[in-house]
């Protein structure tokens, strides 16, 4: 490819308007904090891969290690039955409420919470003597101590597991020996079971004591009670003339004012003057009825006889009659006889009248004298009864009190018999449903979870070192690497070799591997630019070492294949990586006279590649290549080739490759993998871009293994040493007759 270029008014070259795999500003670029993904873990973990697999190795030896050095232990377990107290809550709805279930649940939860506790563990360790065990407890310490030590390991040791749903508790013991687990867990049923049945009783034990306790106090207020009732009775003179037994139907004594006996006596006088008053009116009604009739049945009685008479002579006088006149004799005589017996029953019946009528109001008279003094009587004891009702108040006040104290003493003389009776019958809360047997195997150590723990653990411990390391040494180690640690494209990865005696064989054969890497180069450089690849390529490393040299010579090469002219010119007039045939020829006499470029341009033996050595080594590298006679070789030698490929100092420590890329403008960075920290490449990549240079991408040289360096390092401030020309012979690259790589 040929193609002309000219210098620019200041005497640089132009600078290409289009700029590729630029991203962010360099201060961005440089700050910027890695990103740990899925890919660059799993890239870390491939790199670092025997380290993982020999932390993993760790890993296994120590669950190995740990699985033999563990202390078998046993565990032995129990199955226990919660009996919630039965409370039947019914709703509306004819079923059971959620409040019972409520309550069973809670009732469990206090029976695990009690299973746990340090009392049971302590029963427990009193009951088995586990303190005067020495296989359990160290007998050096005293009794106390030895108690406590016990206590703490029964509780550590006891795994109470809460159930989910339903009445059934599981727990275990684990310790050293299979019976001694056994032992310990059915104990702890024993004495759990126990110690219910005690608390029990001791509730008991405690509402009798308090039930006492009242029915004392209680007894002496009734007495005092009583006593009061009596002295106030006595001092009023009341008498209560009803039963001790006797109350109202509500449940208190009786206190009416017929308990009195001002009180009886008068209820006797009210019936005394009903009766009285019921005689008075009787006697009233007969006397009147006996003023305003006629005869009664006693004045008849009296003239029945003169009554028959009458009527037998009336009949004899009408017999006559139908054959005598009335004044006939006989006639009179009869007439006369009833005349004087009529008047003779008048006479009778007037007398008997008057004294019946004289009687009935004697019993009148006799019945309202009675009927009065009744009434003056009942209204004597009438106030009397009222007299007594009103001193009564306070009497049945403290009446009232008796009886309430006589109710509360008996109420707790019944809750009393109650308590005793309940105390006396005493039903455990939980019931052993399953006893603990002899385990006949330890439930750890696990071989296969130590095993698998070790691995775990390695994985990670060696993945964690893994991305230390990683992030400690923070080197360019890949084309991710390069794009996002400097953020330049990658224009091609270079496989690593085993020796630099076969760079020039590697190159002769384009289908090696090294070779296609370079023709990858050579092909990404083709769209690098709007124009193409530059006639003018600057080759520069942050460090030395890093096959810089190498990649000029190899990209050269390739170009020179393809048919185009190509000028190797070797700017590191430090420490040159090409020798030529003589040593008075090269860029170092050319920068010091006006001979042209073609007397110092040797061929090698790569057909339409040629080469402008260093030359002889200058004491000021940097004052020569900053002169305007260099900008004038370059367009010289531009003018002359179709391309023309450079090899420049390496970045850091030196002003070498700033001036050059200031007056190239288009440079490839090298990158030596696994080698170059990612500050010195950042650095370096930040000095040329302010030198104004375009870089066109970064070659990933020497990817996958490591190699060593040169043996010195540019420049200071990076902890690379000095630069200088030490062991020539041993870096230079011979191309005529024979070659070596950097």
């Amino acid at each position: 490819m040929n193609r002309d270029l000219t210098l620019s008014d200041d005497g640089a070259w132009p600078v290409d308007s289009y700029r590729s795999g630029a991203v962010g500003t360099p201060l961005e670029r440089e700050q910027a904090t890695p990103i740990l993904d899925l890919p660059t873990l799993v890239q870390i973990a491939i790199e670092w891969r025997w380290l993982i697999l020999a932390a993993v190795a760790v890993g296994l030896a120590l669950g190995v290690a740990v699985t033999l050095l563990t202390t078998p232990r046993y565990r032995a377990a129990v199955t226990l039955q919660v009996n919630p107290p039965a409370v039947a809550i019914l709703d509306t709805n004819n079923g059971e409420n959620d409040a019972a279930k409520d309550n069973s649940q809670d009732f469990v939860a206090t029976q695990v919470g009690l299973l746990s506790s340090r009392s049971l563990a302590e029963r427990v360790a009193q009951d088995l003597n586990l303190a005067g065990n020495p296989n359990f407890v160290s007998q050096k310490a005293d009794p106390a101590t030895r108690l406590q030590i016990a206590t703490d390991k029964v509780a550590e040791n006891l795994d109470v597991i809460p159930p989910e749903s339903g009445e059934l508790i599981r727990y275990s013991y684990s310790s050293e020996s299979p019976q001694l687990s056994a032992q310990i867990a059915n104990a702890v049923a024993d004495a759990f079971i126990n110690s219910s049945l005690q608390r029990k009783y001791e509730a008991s034990a405690y509402a009798r004591n308090f039930l006492e306790r009242q029915i004392a106090k209680t007894r002496g207020e009734l007495e005092n009670s009583e006593r009061q009732l009596v002295q106030y009775a006595q001092a009023q003179g009341i008498i209560n003339t009803s039963s001790a037994g006797s109350s109202s139907p509500d449940g208190s004594s009786s206190n009416s004012d017929a308990d009195s006996p001002q009180g009886e006596s008068l209820i006797q006088l009210n019936q005394a003057l009903s009766d009285a008053t019921a005689k008075r009116v009787a006697a009233q009604g007969a006397y009147q009825a006996a003023l305003g009739s006629g005869l009664t049945s006693q004045e008849a009685a009296s003239t029945q006889p003169l009554q028959q008479q009458v009527a037998a002579l009336q009949a004899q006088y009408q017999d006559k009659l139908t054959y005598l006149k009335p004044d006939h004799p006989e006639m009179v005589s009869l007439h006369s006889q009833i005349e004087e017996l009529q008047k003779q029953i008048a006479k009778d019946a007037a007398q008997v009248s008057s004294a019946l009528i004289n009687s009935l109001r004697a019993d009148y008279q006799a019945a309202s004298s009675a009927e009065r003094a009744l009434q003056a009587k009942v209204a004597q004891l009438k106030g009397q009864v009222l007299n007594l009702r009103g001193r009564s108040i306070q009497y049945a006040i403290l009446q009232r009190d008796v009886d309430t104290n006589r109710a509360l003493y008996n109420a707790l003389l019944q809750r009393y018999k109650q308590v005793g009776v309940a105390g006396g019958i005493g039903t455990s809360p939980v019931s052993i449903v399953d006893h603990a047997s002899v385990p006949a195997a330890p439930y750890k150590p696990k071989l296969i979870l130590n095993l698998l723990v070790g691995v775990v653990l390695g994985l990670i411990a060696g993945m964690g070192i893994a991305v230390v390391l990683e992030y400690i040494s923070d080197t360019i180690k890949t084309r991710d690497d390069v794009r996002k640690k400097l953020g330049i494209p990658c224009l091609g990865s270079i496989p690593k070799r085993s020796g630099k005696d076969f760079l020039l064989q590697d190159l002769s054969d384009p289908g090696s591997a090294v070779s296609e890497a370079y023709s990858t180069v050579a092909a990404s450089l083709q769209f690098s630019t709007e124009s193409g690849v530059p006639k003018v390529l600057l080759a520069s490393s942050a460090r030395s070492g890093e096959g810089k040299s190498s990649s000029v010579l190899a990209l050269a090469q390739n170009f020179a294949r393809r048919g185009n002219s190509v000028l190797l010119i070797d700017c590191d007039l430090r420490k040159p990586a090409f020798k030529t045939a003589a040593d008075d020829i090269g860029l170092t006499k050319l920068l010091t006279n006006d001979e042209p470029v073609a007397a110092h341009v040797s061929a090698t033996q790569f057909e339409n590649l040629w080469l402008l050595g260093a030359g002889p080594l200058p004491p000021n590298p940097a004052d020569l290549l900053s002169t305007p006679r260099f900008q004038a070789i370059l367009r010289e030698a531009a003018a002359q080739f179709d391309m023309v490929l450079i090899d420049a100092p390496p970045v850091l420590g030196l002003a070498d490759s700033s001036l050059l890329a200031a007056i190239c403008k288009n440079v490839i960075f090298v990158v030596e993998s696994g080698k170059t920290r990612r500050a010195a490449a950042v650095e370096a990549v930040n000095r040329l871009r302010r030198s104004g240079a375009h870089v066109l991408g970064a070659i990933l040289s020497k990817s996958v293994e490591d190699s060593r360096a040169y043996g010195y390092a540019y420049g200071s401030g990076y902890g690379y040493g000095k630069y200088g020309a030490v062991d020539r012979k041993s870096s230079e690259i011979a191309l005529i007759p024979q070659q070596a790589e950097e």
